[in-house]
């Protein structure tokens, strides 16, 4: 009888390193986290407290804003205007748009440097971030607006970890708490926590406080953050992030509490959106997204589901 032929050690070489490979590409998009998060969500009930992300549905999908062919980078909801705003950084402007994802009006900005957050935070009132110099810049937008000069803004800067393009890409602001939520793209990581800026009462003098938690943001299982949301009802933070493909929920302590996929297939979506920069929440719940170079999307939880 012929002896089976043994395994050349060659194999088991060829083996080990297949498998470092796949170990190595599952940490760096944080694959190992993501199945352990799904894991909890499905064996776990839901949170009440829980916006619900993977309840929503896309309702307009990759709808092209016409008139517009630079990026577009981040989005905010303007509750007062009942309309949205994103910025451009290429040619950089300010941009309103309808609920539908058409252009209202367009303001050019002066001396932004490389515009790429914008956050509503009261009637009129507005911060721009500048990612490369990690400038918060405060603007005043009203009906006679014709452009925006940073020189002639309230402006501060955080001056952390200066350099390179993977700066603030992310704003969301929290009326109640009067904090602005500040995200670092990446490397590392991280979102910031302002108090004191913008200021209201420039007759009285003013310090600005900031928080950061290295330890809970390096939790966090994506690979970049692109955008942020603060949800006023629940007190949840939306996380966008464009490399992953993914928006998550995250409670008071940043802990994950429910997801939405950005891939085919997931949320209704025919293709997968291809580089997700900007997410904003309107009034009602419903989720407004849009997506390098000039793609709108609206997602919304079927009429029988809570917001």
């Amino acid at each position: 009888m012929r002896r089976l032929a043994r395994p050349k050690p060659m194999f088991f070489i060829l083996l080990l390193i297949a498998l470092i490979a796949v170990g190595v590409v599952a940490q760096q998009f944080r694959l190992f986290e993501r199945a352990w998060f799904n894991w909890q969500v499905w064996r776990q009930p839901a949170d009440a407290r829980s916006i619900g992300l993977a309840d929503y549905r896309v309702t307009l999908e990759g709808q092209v804003i016409e008139g517009l062919n630079d990026d577009v980078s981040a989005l905010t909801y303007d509750p007062v205007r009942k309309s949205l705003f994103t910025v451009t950084n290429k040619n950089a402007e300010l941009i309103e748009l309808s609920l539908e994802g058409k252009i209202l009006r367009r303001i050019p900005l002066v001396g932004f440097g490389d515009a790429e957050a914008v956050e509503f935070i009261s009637d009129n009132i507005y911060v721009i971030s500048d990612e490369r110099q990690q400038r918060l810049i405060k603007v005043h937008v009203d009906d006679d607006t014709q452009f925006l000069d940073a020189a002639d803004a309230e402006q501060m800067t955080l001056g952390v970890h200066i350099g390179g393009n993977k700066g603030f890409e992310g704003l969301a602001y929290d009326s109640v708490g009067k904090r602005l939520f500040v995200a670092k793209e990446r490397d590392p990581m991280l979102i910031y926590e302002v108090h004191g800026f913008p200021h209201f009462k420039p007759e009285k003098t003013y310090s600005v406080h900031v928080i950061n938690n290295p330890k809970r943001d390096a939790g966090l299982f994506v690979r970049d953050l692109s955008s942020l949301q603060y949800d006023e009802r629940s007190g949840h933070l939306l996380a966008l992030s464009d490399e992953s493909f993914l928006v998550l929920e995250l409670d008071i302590d940043g802990r994950p509490l429910s997801s939405m996929s950005l891939l085919n297939g997931r949320q209704g979506l025919k293709k997968r959106v291809p580089q997700a920069e900007g997410i904003a929440m309107g009034d009602d719940g419903t989720l407004y997204l849009v997506s390098e170079p000039n793609l709108f999307y609206v997602f919304k939880k079927p009429a029988d589901e809570p917001l």
